[in-house]
């Protein structure tokens, strides 16, 4: 194993990793069971070192989503976590705290993609700067992308 650390987590918090090692190939896939997890058009997952993850809060908590395949989550807030099947565990790149060079180099289960996905970034921009000036102003209780030991987790509730 190399000295290469990553972190992420949960979005309120509970739900902390560190992976030890080198991250295999990101991908995102179209499967029905995916785009359900995730609430999206796709999953975006990344393969982990077998036996390189360490959670350093609560684990995730898991849901049997078919007979070789269990897709863990966050209890507390929801986010969607892990992908787990007897061959390894992949993470979702957006649970990383730098997701910077997790760009998806293939896409599996692409017969099952949503037909209009391929031209969703054609679509205009919202350019409201009302919009993005009440943005600004939100106070967000999300978990900050990186480790912070004393995070407030204790208050939060199922």
């Amino acid at each position: 194993m190399t000295d290469q650390v990553r972190t992420g987590g949960c979005q309120c918090g509970a739900v902390r990793f560190r992976v030890h090692g080198a991250l295999g190939r990101p991908s995102i896939c179209h499967c029905r069971m995916c785009q359900k997890q995730f609430g999206s058009f796709f999953g975006a997952l990344v393969t982990v070192p077998r036996d390189g993850v360490e959670w350093t809060h609560e684990e995730p908590s898991y849901f049997q989503s078919s007979v070789n395949i269990d897709r863990g989550f966050c209890a507390r807030c929801g986010t969607p976590l892990t992908y787990r099947q007897p061959g390894g565990l992949e993470i979702a790149i957006g649970a990383f705290d730098d997701r910077s060079d997790l760009a998806p180099q293939i896409q599996v289960n692409y017969a099952a993609r949503l037909p209009w996905v391929e031209t969703i970034f054609d679509q205009p921009v919202h350019q409201d700067p009302d919009y993005y000036n009440r943005q600004e102003s939100i106070i967000s209780f999300q978990h900050p992308d990186h480790e912070t030991p004393d995070w407030p987790t204790k208050g939060l509730q199922l």
